[in-house]
This record gives structure tokens, C-alpha cells and sequence, in this order.
């Protein structure tokens, strides 16, 4: 096992040379960088790859493993469970997640680097994670999205779980959320077949930014009566969509408490978006 520390300033070399595994350190370059520094270090045929803040199940790695069913497989990605679950936030978060992996099929588009193994010739051929991406934010993606331009799969095995520590601040989830809507857009350039989304992306998310460019659109058109008007409309349709995705998890739950899950996606659409308008500022000039 190999541990790459990004340049943190805290105890974690002392935490991780107390174990029998081996500790690389490196000056804060993105997790992009700090995964590759990991793979070229290793030697195995299979390089699994999880976060700092998930925990696996003792399970993990031979859960991974057998989803390498073929040749033409590539990958094998995991998925979530919860490891604050005292925290409404959280599970919040987390029961989004599920709603979405459960739409998951024996192959997808994309995975997730909290909970992945690739073959060591696959990252040899790609070149691994981009590096250009200094916050984690579309790496992942974009890895994904050069993977399957090799014609190989990644393969999708739910039973292989890391259980996550899900963000617990409101106000922090909303500036993760502005980020990833910023780096989604040079993905989007790198990537343009992708626009559509990808196995993760649901209807709601591809509606969303150019319902809420037209709520910023009439805005300007506020002192006019049908500008409010208009502008009152797409906001209740950006309401609807939000307690109608809340109403699937709270039937499935049987838990009024994730209603509160409509109010934060209510604020992430809005937030997201303006991360977008940033990035097509900064990459698509």
C-alpha cells in the first residue's frame, strides 16, 4: 500500500510511518498529480485508487478485482457508503448518490477516484490523471472519458464499497459545487461528445444550467411585468425539479427529514451554474 501526502502541513507523516506501508511525500501539485506520483510507484498489473476521506471495507480490493470479468475491461469502479452518518448533510448527499448509482448498468461512461482500480497498462497508455486539473474536480472524468476512446470498459461493481466522509458544512458544499461547475467546462472542451452527461448525469442535471442562464437573463428584464412574470416561472420550475427528486428519496426512505435535500439543491443549481459561466470564461475564450 502507498500513501502520497499532497503537501499537508499537519501530522500525517507521523500517522502514516506508525504503519507498515510505504509514505511519499510531495510538494501540493492537485490530486491529479499526487495519484500519478502513486501509480508510478507501484508494480502490480491492478493499481487501486481510494481518498483520504473514505475508509474501504475490508472487501475492497477483492470486490474490485472480481469485476476484471474480460480482457476488455479496463477499470472496475465501486461505490459510496457513509461514514458520517450522524450528520444530515451527509446523508443527504449521500442518498442523492445512491439514487444515482442504482441507475448504474454492468458498464459505464465515468468513475470516481475515491473508488477505483485501473490496469497499470491502461495508465501507462493514457498517461494517467491530468494534471492540469489542481483541485479535485473532472480528473476522474477525464481519465474515464480517455479510457473508453481506447476502446476498453470500465465496469461497475456496487458491491465494492468505501464509505465516505460526506461534506457537513452547507456553505462548503456549495463552494465544492461552484468548483465543479467551473472545471466542468474544460472537460466539456476537451470532451465535447460529453456535453449530453455521462452515466451519473441524470435529465435534471442537463436542464438545469440553461433554465437557471434564463433566470439570470430576466433578471435584467425585472422592471417589465412579463420579466417577472417569466422570471417567477423558472424559478418554480427550478423549485419543481428539486422536491420532485427529494419526493423519490423521502417515499424510498420513508424519512420526511430529506426534504431538506430540495432546499440545498435549490441553492447548488444556482451556484454550480455561476462556476460554469467562470469556466467558459477562463477555457472557452
Amino acid at each position: 500500500m502507498i500513501v502520497v501526502d499532497d503537501g499537508s502541513t499537519d501530522s500525517t507523516a507521523d500517522i502514516v510511518k506508525a504503519y507498515p506501508i510505504q509514505y511519499i511525500y510531495q510538494k501540493n501539485s492537485g490530486p491529479a498529480k499526487a495519484r500519478n506520483t502513486g501509480w508510478k510507484a507501484t508494480t502490480g498489473e491492478v493499481v487501486c485508487f481510494t481518498d483520504s476521506d473514505c475508509i474501504p471495507r475490508a472487501d475492497w480490493i477483492s470486490r474490485l478485482l472480481d469485476g476484471f470479468g474480460s480482457d476488455e475491461i479496463a477499470a472496475v469502479a465501486g461505490s459510496y457508503d457513509i461514514a458520517n452518518q450522524g450528520n444530515l448533510l451527509a446523508q443527504c448527499i449521500h442518498q442523492e448518490i445512491k439514487v444515482r448509482h442504482a441507475r448504474f448498468r454492468k458498464y459505464i461512461r465515468a468513475f470516481g477516484s475515491y473508488n477505483v482500480a485501473i490496469k497499470r497498462n491502461m495508465l501507462e497508455q493514457t498517461g494517467g490523471f491530468n494534471e492540469s486539473y489542481r483541485t479535485p474536480s473532472g480528473e476522474d472524468n477525464d481519465l474515464s472519458y480517455r479510457i473508453l476512446k481506447t476502446g476498453y470498459k470500465i465496469a461497475f461493481e456496487g458491491d465494492a464499497l468505501v464509505a465516505h466522509y460526506h461534506t457537513e458544512k452547507g456553505w462548503q458544499y456549495l463552494k465544492e459545487q461552484y468548483r465543479h461547475g467551473y472545471w466542468r467546462m474544460k472537460l466539456y472542451l476537451d470532451f465535447p461528445e460529453m456535453i449530453g452527461g455521462d452515466d451519473y448525469t441524470t435529465l435534471k442535471d442537463i436542464v438545469e444550467p440553461p433554465l437557471t442562464l434564463m433566470v439570470f437573463i430576466s433578471i435584467l428584464f425585472l422592471w417589465h411585468r412579463y420579466g417577472i412574470f417569466t422570471f417567477l416561472l423558472l424559478l418554480i420550475s427550478i423549485a419543481f425539479l428539486q422536491i420532485q427528486a427529494a419526493i423519490k428519496i423521502v417515499i424510498k426512505t420513508r424519512n420526511p427529514k430529506f426534504f431538506y435535500l430540495a432546499w440545498l439543491t435549490f441553492f447548488r443549481v444556482y451556484v454550480r451554474s455561476m462556476g460554469m459561466i467562470q469556466g467558459i470564461l477562463t477555457f472557452w475564450r
